[in-house]
């Protein structure tokens, strides 16, 4: 079992920059691909970004390509999402998750409870 919990969200002008955080439990973080997904109002869950669990590769939508930025620091048991040239349309609940290799939501097994980051014109 992996407990998740996001933080860092919060109200941002466009073009300005956020850090999302997500702390998980358990001894075994390290062996997960860690993602990032979002979904705003009326929208599907869609993928952001991931991150293998050595951090040795990582994979961006290509909506945020260039523009954000995931790390993990697997001492800390902790895996990040730096946002940078935020846009109006990143408006969204941010949900960090631990499974597999994948673009999918459904090969995520264990899912935070989200983070609201709002982009204002």
């Amino acid at each position: 079992q992996v407990q998740l919990a996001e933080s860092g969200g919060g109200l941002v002008q466009a073009g300005g920059s956020l850090r999302l955080s997500c702390g998980a439990s358990g001894r075994t973080f390290s062996s997960y691909t860690m993602g990032w997904f979002r979904q705003a109002p009326g929208k599907e869950r869609e993928f952001v970004a991931s991150i293998t669990g050595s951090g040795g590769s990582t994979f961006y939508a290509a909506s945020v390509k260039g523009r954000f930025t995931i790390s993990r620091d697997n001492a800390k048991n902790t895996v990040y999402l730096q946002m940078n040239s935020l846009k109006l349309e990143d408006t969204a609940v941010y949900y960090c998750a631990a499974g597999g290799w994948s673009t999918s939501p459904n090969v995520y097994a264990f899912w935070g409870q989200g983070t609201q980051v709002t982009v204002s014109s």
